[in-house]
């Protein structure tokens, strides 16, 4: 007898992944009264299990990092990739803290089926001006749901970018183990904070 092994469920469209991260997250927020009241403990476990499953992180710290990301030994990448992920966790937990009544409002999306990377662009609305957010995203067949983020734009700014230049000044100046120090130190700080 020919057993056929079950069909792989197909990957999800980039544009359909971010609007269901989104209406998740929103959703979450909204139920839950911990978060309203900033418990900031509780968006920090929000962001690392709905969002950072669907982010290439290292992907991200590369980029980030620069040329110096290829001098660094496995060691130290990994050290930057952890610090990076609590940076980046606590950065966009700190936006989402602010979360009251806001939707996604889904730009149309300008992607050929074969495209491996795509931009995907939203606005969050609520009170107040829309905010602009978009996401750049490569395709990963097989992998989550077949698309990953890797870059994040605020209001216009690449986050990848944004941290470039100033990983580019620590890392002229104190090299690639000062660069971990100095994002120790921040995320220590940024975590006495919330």
């Amino acid at each position: 007898m020919a057993f056929s092994p079950a069909a792989r469920a197909e990957d999800e469209a980039p544009d359909a992944l971010i609007k269901r991260l989104s209406v998740d997250v929103l959703d979450t927020i909204k139920a839950d009264k911990a978060i309203r009241a900033g418990d900031m403990a509780r968006v920090i476990a929000l962001v690392d299990s709905r969002i950072m499953p669907n982010v290439n992180f290292q992907r991200m710290t590369a980029s980030a990092v620069g040329p110096g990301w290829r001098q660094a030994t496995p060691e130290q990448q990994k050290r930057l990739q952890d610090e990076f992920k609590t940076l980046l966790v606590r950065t966009y937990a700190g936006a989402l803290a602010q979360v009251s009544d806001q939707t996604i409002a889904m730009k149309p999306l300008r992607a050929a089926p074969e495209d491996k990377e795509v931009v995907v662009r939203t606005e969050v609305k609520g009170k107040g001006d829309a905010i602009q957010l978009d996401y750049r995203l490569e395709k990963t067949p097989g992998v989550g749901a077949g698309w990953k983020i890797y870059n994040l734009n605020v209001l216009g700014v690449w986050l990848v970018e944004t941290y470039r230049s100033q990983f580019a000044q620590q890392i002229n100046a104190k090299g690639i183990d000062g660069l971990i120090d100095t994002l120790t130190e921040q995320n220590k700080a940024n975590a006495k904070k919330g």
